[in-house]
């Protein structure tokens, strides 16, 4: 398994705060926000990661990052000249992820949760952490059945079909990057990881699309609230 960090795109809901640095090198308590992704993935057992960097603070990462040795794996690093969409990072990443499997974590998504088990049993297909939420169209939305078969996943609908969000950490086989190189972009000109057409929504097509329900904490920090309730989370962790 290799893992995959997407740090890239322009986080203008963050303005002015990101006029002059990327959204994943604010800080989150005591740490740059990319490092809560980076341990979420080496905790669960991965070594090799490759992470995506908008080309306006690359040295930044660079610097901060290094080979990787700090944090006991190692770093290869790719540019993702505009933001195109999540599923970008597999067409970016092909070459590093070549045929192995692979876990994709977006770099603003906050995790305090053990994710080994589930990543070290995977065996093939697409697997999606979801989570219950209170504002379910703001995410992509998940309806699975009671034995947890996906019916059907969709990208911020107006009228969700479930409280279940999926979360920013995906899990697939090495076939997600031919599956990538021929979506078409949706009507937000976007390469989705979610909606229609997307990657989750081709390998609901194949049969292969599966959910975990997880309880553990989670925060997308791409907003001034998010962000602020990583920071307060994280703080009263570490302080107790």
């Amino acid at each position: 398994m290799k893992g995959v960090i997407l740090a890239g795109g322009k986080a203008t809901r963050l303005l002015p705060l990101t006029k002059i640095t990327s959204k994943q090198l604010l800080p989150v308590y005591n740490k740059p926000m990319i490092y809560y992704p980076i341990n979420t993935l080496v905790k669960a057992g991965i070594s090799e990661i490759l992470v995506i960097m908008a080309p306006d603070y690359a040295g930044h990462f660079l610097r901060l990052l290094g080979s990787g040795k700090d944090f006991g794996c190692k770093f290869s690093y790719e540019i993702q000249e505009e933001p195109r969409g999540l599923a970008d990072a597999f067409i970016i990443g092909a070459n590093f992820i070549g045929r192995d499997h692979v876990a994709m974590i977006l770099g603003d998504n906050i995790f305090d949760y053990d994710f080994s088990r589930a990543i070290s049993e995977f065996n093939d297909g697409a697997l999606n952490f979801v989570k219950e939420v209170q504002d379910p169209e703001r995410y992509g939305v998940v309806e699975f059945d009671e034995n947890k078969k996906v019916l059907s996943i969709e990208e911020k609908p107006a009228q969700p079909k479930s409280n279940f969000a999926s979360v920013g950490l995906y899990v697939y086989d090495s076939k997600v990057t031919e599956i990538a190189r021929n979506l078409k972009p949706s009507k937000r000109g976007e390469i989705e990881i979610n909606g229609e057409p997307s990657v989750n929504n081709e390998y609901l097509k194949l049969g292969e699309l599966t959910v975990e329900i997880f309880d553990g904490f989670w925060e997308d920090a791409g907003t001034f609230d998010s962000l602020l309730r990583a920071n307060n989370y994280w703080a009263e962790k570490v302080k107790n």
